[in-house]
């Protein structure tokens, strides 16, 4: 990218995105021209000096600075106070909990959900309500879109290149929304994981794409329990020993509060009762082989533990609908990070 302060770099704002697309620094939209006054207003958001190292991902040799992420920040069309999002967010992506070579290239088509809680997210007025994972938020659409734009653009993940997603799924042009915490009767993801209720976090989770449940024909808490947990079990084709994203909106989360459900409550009964027997993924096909006396009664657990579901209150309150998002498949790849946006 040293090219955009070369003197052939394009004069008109038209001229310039076109620049940028033969270049190969799109993710396929118009990007914003990443000028040298643009760049600095995203650094000096996040009082971070140029060459900050944000993280380096080994198995790419490379390393993403401060610089790097501030460029592709303002191509996604983020304004200066979303970059310490992006900065925390590529922060916990170069954990080695996370795993950025496995997500990143998988034939599953994974992308990176950002689930942003705290302050940040109400002043920085990142979605969390209805049309959750839709158009009309410039925040949830260009932090997510700039964090795409980095793993393209510094480390290399091209789609038939080093992106090797059969389908691939939306979420990869953004995945980025934030938890409910003003109507969750629960306590907040970060709050959980140990932050306190005042700090702002990220987390980074390898996520496929949300798939939603449908039950408003029910006023018992664990009949719509019922319905997701089938949902998930018919899911299993995803891969096994992973996390999942179950997000409640909000008239069946007032329907679990109503009945007392606490979160890790929601964790165990969703654990016990996604189960399949090995007989039953055998006969799908889904794990090789064939079915032996005794494997109608080995069960398989959809997730290794409860805690492995991140239960989020978040979406509208005009339908009956939950979702949950499956996570990428080998949880000894990929874990989900949380990281505090400073």
């Amino acid at each position: 990218m040293e090219e955009l302060e070369s003197k052939h770099f394009p004069t008109t704002c038209e001229d310039a995105i076109e620049f940028c697309y033969r270049k190969g620094w799109s993710d396929g939209l118009p990007v914003v021209p990443p000028t040298a006054g643009r760049i600095k207003a995203m650094l000096d958001a996040a009082s971070l000096a140029p060459g900050a190292e944000l993280a380096r991902i080994d198995e790419r040799q490379a390393v993403i600075t401060a610089e790097k992420a501030a460029i592709n920040a303002v191509m996604a069309g983020c304004l200066p106070e979303y970059m310490p999002v992006v900065c925390a967010a590529l922060r916990a992506m170069g954990d080695p909990a996370w795993g950025f070579h496995g997500p990143a290239t998988s034939t599953t088509g994974t992308a990176v959900l950002l689930i942003v809680n705290g302050p940040a997210a109400q002043r920085l007025n990142i979605n969390s309500g209805e049309n959750l994972f839709g158009p009309g938020w410039r925040a949830n659409a260009t932090i997510g879109r700039a964090v795409r734009l980095v793993m393209r653009n510094v480390a290399g993940t091209l789609p038939g290149e080093l992106d090797r997603g059969t389908f691939g799924h939306p979420g990869k042009y953004t995945f980025c929304i934030a938890e409910n915490e003003r109507v969750s009767p629960w306590p907040p993801l970060h709050v959980e994981r140990g932050f306190k209720p005042g700090q702002s976090t990220v987390t980074v989770a390898a996520a496929v794409s949300p798939q939603q449940v449908y039950n408003e024909f029910t006023s018992n808490a664990e009949a719509v329990l019922q319905t997701l947990c089938e949902h998930m079990r018919i899911s299993a084709a995803t891969g096994f020993n992973t996390q999942y994203v179950l997000i409640f909106g909000q008239e069946h989360m007032q329907l679990l509060a109503r009945e007392n459900w606490k979160k890790d409550d929601i964790r165990n009964y969703c654990h016990r009762n996604s189960r399949s027997s090995l007989a039953r993924l055998k006969t799908l096909h889904i794990v090789p082989g064939g079915v032996l006396l005794g494997d109608d009664a080995r069960m398989v657990p959809l997730v290794p533990e409860p805690d492995d579901f991140i239960v989020l209150a978040a979406g509208g309150a005009n339908a009956g609908f939950s979702v949950f998002v499956p996570g990428w498949a080998d949880v000894g790849w990929s874990r989900s990070v949380t990281c505090e946006i400073t």
